[in-house]
C-alpha cells in the first residue's frame, strides 16, 4: 500500500520553521512520504503553519489557506490542517469563517496534530528534526514565549510566557544537528537575552553559547533576537574569546527617542541605548550589528522621528530593517493609544530610514574591497555561487557573489575570499584559498 503524502507549508519566521521541522520528523518516522513548502504539486494531506504577527503576515496566511481550500475542492488534496500563530490567536473566528479546514491547532500542539492524523507521536524523537535548511546551517530555538510587555507586540498573547529549554537538551539538539552535517548554528527565540531566568534564576545565554562553541564541528554560532534591556554582558566576552562565535549580533532596538521608548514600554532610555552600543563595539572590535526599528508608533512626533534618523546616521548599523506600526488586537498600544498617523506617513518614514541605510550599507561594503574574508557557500544561482560572511545571516542579510567560471566550489564549504567589488547589499569576491 502506497504511503500517504504530507506537505507542510511554513509561513513567517525561523521559529515557525523549527516547529515545522519537528513536525516533519514525526511524520517521517511514521512512514509518510513528506514534502515541504510545495505550492505546486499537491499531497494527500497539507498542514499550513501560519504567522499572525502583523497584518501583512495575517493576510498572507489567510490567502494561503484559501488557495489550499480551492485545491481541496478540486480534489488535489484530501485533508487540510492549519497550525501556528494565526490559529492560536484566532481559532474560534477561523473555525466559523473558514470551516472548510479539517481542523485548527495552536502553536504547541505537535502531539495533538500527529495523533489527529492517525500517526504515533514518538517521544524518543524529542530534539530531532527533519532539517529543511541547506544541510550546513540550522536554526536552534532555545526558548519559547516572552515575558516582556512591549506595548505594540502580540507575541506574549500568542506564544505565552517565556519558557527556556533545558540547558542539556539544547546541547544535545545541537550535537544531533552537527551529526547531520550542520556547521552553523543560528540561535533563535522570542528573546534570547532572557534564556535561563525561568529555569535557573539567572541569565545563562553566555554560558550556553560558550558550551556550544566547544562542540567539535561547529564552525559558526550566530546570535539572533536579543533584547537591549538587561542585556547579558558576559556574552560579549564569549564573542570576543571564541573564534567560532560570529562577531554578529541581532538586537531589536525599535526606537531611540525617550518619548517613544517610554510609550513602547521598552524599559530603556536613549542614553542607555547609546552606551550599550558603545559597549558592544568596545568589547567586540569589528562587531556587526543588525537591528529592527518600528516607525509610526502612537505618540511618535516629527521630532522623535528626526532623533531616530540622527541615531541611524550616527551608529551606522551594518544591517537594519524597518516595520511600520499597526494596531494588534489586545495589545497595550491598541487598547490605550490612538493610532493617529496615516499609513502614508508611516511608510514615508520607513522609506526615509531605508534610503539612509542603503547608502550606509554601500559605504560599509565598499570599505571591505581588497579585504580577505572567510565565506560559506550557500547555493548556486544562475552563473554565480552565493555565499555569506560571518557578518551575514541567511535570507535576511548581505550575500557574497562568486562567478561560477574558473571555480569548483562545494555547497556548505568554507573558503577564503578576496572582496573585489561591492554593491548596496552584495559583495563580489574571488576565491583565494
Amino acid at each position: 500500500m502506497k504511503p500517504k503524502t504530507i506537505n507542510v507549508i511554513t509561513l513567517g519566521c525561523s521559529k515557525n520553521l523549527v516547529d515545522s521541522e519537528v513536525l516533519l520528523k514525526q511524520f517521517e518516522s511514521n512512514n509518510f512520504e513528506i514534502t515541504y513548502d510545495n505550492f505546486q504539486e499537491y499531497s494527500d494531506i497539507t498542514v499550513i503553519n501560519t504567522c499572525g504577527f502583523i497584518n501583512d503576515a495575517k493576510e498572507e496566511s489567510i490567502d494561503t489557506i484559501v488557495d489550499f481550500i480551492e485545491a481541496k475542492k478540486q480534489g488535489k488534496i484530501q485533508e487540510l490542517y492549519v497550525i501556528g500563530c494565526l490559529s492560536e490567536r484566532y481559532k474560534e473566528q477561523l473555525e466559523k469563517e473558514i470551516p472548510e479546514v479539517d481542523k485548527y491547532f495552536g502553536v504547541t500542539n505537535i502531539k495533538d496534530i500527529v495523533e489527529n492524523i492517525d500517526a504515533d507521536y514518538k517521544k524518543e524523537l524529542v530534539g530531532e528534526r527533519f532539517l529543511t535548511t541547506p544541510k550546513h546551517y540550522a536554526y536552534l530555538k532555545i526558548s519559547e514565549g516572552c515575558d516582556r510587555t512591549c506595548s505594540f507586540c502580540a507575541i506574549p498573547l500568542i506564544r505565552g510566557k517565556h519558557k527556556s529549554k533545558q540547558f542539556d537538551a539544547v546541547i544535545a539538539e545541537a550535537k544531533y544537528m552537527v551529526k547531520q552535517g550542520v556547521k552553523e548554528l543560528i540561535l533563535i527565540a522570542q528573546d534570547l537575552s532572557y534564556y535561563g531566568v525561568d529555569l535557573y534564576q539567572k541569565q545563562r545565554l553566555p554560558e550556553l553559547v560558550e558550551a556550544l562553541s566547544e562542540i567539535e564541528g561547529v564552525e559558526w554560532i550566530r546570535i539572533h533576537y536579543t533584547y537591549p534591556n538587561n542585556f547579558p554582558k558576559d556574552l560579549l566576552r564569549v564573542m570576543h574569546e571564541k573564534s567560532n562565535v560570529c562577531s554578529y549580533l541581532d538586537i531589536a532596538l525599535q526606537h531611540v527617542s525617550d518619548n517613544v521608548l517610554s510609550v513602547m514600554k521598552r524599559n530603556i532610555t536613549k542614553q542607555q541605548t547609546y552606551e550599550l552600543i558603545a559597549d558592544f563595539k568596545k568589547q567586540v572590535p569589528g562587531i556587526n550589528l543588525r537591528t529592527t526599528l518600528l516607525v509610526g508608533h502612537p505618540g511618535e512626533t516629527e521630532q522623535d522621528f528626526n532623533e531616530l534618523i540622527d541615531f541611524v546616521k550616527e551608529v551606522r548599523f551594518d544591517r537594519l530593517g524597518v516595520f511600520t506600526y499597526s494596531d494588534e488586537e489586545n495589545t497595550y498600544a491598541a487598547d490605550n493609544y490612538s493610532d493617529d498617523l496615516s499609513q502614508e506617513i508611516k511608510q514615508e518614514r520607513a522609506d526615509k530610514i531605508m534610503d539612509i541605510q542603503q547608502q550606509i550599507s554601500l559605504e560599509l561594503n565598499q570599505q571591505k574591497i581588497g579585504k580577505h574574508l572567510k565565506i560559506v557557500i550557500d547555493k548556486i544561482d544562475g552563473d554565480f555561487y552565493i555565499g555569506r560572511t560571518e557578518f551575514d545571516s541567511p535570507e535576511v542579510d548581505n550575500e557574497v557573489v562568486v562567478p561560477l567560471e574558473n571555480n569548483d566550489l562545494e555547497i556548505g564549504k568554507f573558503y577564503n575570499a578576496e572582496i573585489i567589488d561591492a554593491e548596496d547589499y552584495d559583495l563580489i569576491a574571488k576565491i583565494v584559498s
